[in-house]
Order: structure tokens, then C-alpha cells, then sequence
């Protein structure tokens, strides 16, 4: 019997999600994924909507090859919950942070601040 999608996936401690972390960053360094990447990033033409068809889904299977083996579903929502216990572990590791940020960089188009420098203001967060 498959395993369900419901499955909770494996709590990982700090220490665990970091090493995760790692893999994953590693795993979008990899020749054969850094060259995926690149070829979804040509397509999309730097347009949003087109990351979305043709980033995003690349980056989300990059994950899942890696975070399936950590008892997440290999589906997107074992990367949303991958996703979430790392932006949960964010705040208590300043390691995981900045790790987090550079995977976000990896597959998400830098973000523009308005001339005026105006930082944080306007920008809703959830």
C-alpha cells in the first residue's frame, strides 16, 4: 500500500532542516539542475508570469528529489511543508535564514525596491 500524501512528514529538528537545507542548495548547484534552471529561467524572459509556468515547477521538483527522502511527500505539498518548517525555524537560526534566502534566490527573481528606497513599507507579509 502506497503511502498517503496525508502523512505528516518527518518533524525535523534545527540541526536536521539545516542539513536538509544544505542538500537541497547543493542539489540546485548540480551541473545536470543548474542547467534545468537556466533553460526555464531563458524561457520565462524575466516576465512573472512565465517564471511561474516555467521556474517555479523546476524548482519544486529539484526539492522533492531531495526532501522525499526526509519522509515529505514527493508532491508540491511536500514542499509547501518543507517550505513552512523552514520559514518557522527562520527566526530561532540565523543560519537557516540566510540559507533560505539563498535558496529563494536560486529560483526566485530578485525583487526591486522603489527608487525612494522606501525598505519595507507597503510590502504585506504573511
Amino acid at each position: 500500500m502506497a503511502a498517503s500524501a496525508q502523512a505528516p512528514a518527518a518533524p525535523l529538528t534545527v540541526e536536521q532542516a539545516k542539513a536538509v537545507l544544505a542538500e537541497v542548495i547543493k542539489a540546485f548547484g548540480a551541473p545536470e539542475n543548474a542547467q534545468r534552471m537556466e533553460e526555464a529561467r531563458d524561457n520565462a524572459c524575466n516576465d512573472m508570469g512565465k517564471m511561474l509556468q516555467f521556474l517555479l515547477p523546476v524548482a519544486t521538483q529539484i526539492q522533492q528529489d531531495v526532501i522525499k527522502a526526509y519522509g515529505f511527500s514527493s508532491d508540491g505539498e511536500g514542499v509547501l511543508k518543507f517550505a513552512r518548517l523552514i520559514k518557522s525555524y527562520e527566526s530561532q537560526d540565523p543560519e537557516i535564514a540566510g540559507m533560505s534566502g539563498k535558496l529563494k534566490a536560486m529560483f526566485l527573481p530578485p525583487m526591486t525596491l522603489p527608487p525612494h528606497g522606501a525598505g519595507t513599507g507597503g510590502v504585506a507579509t504573511s
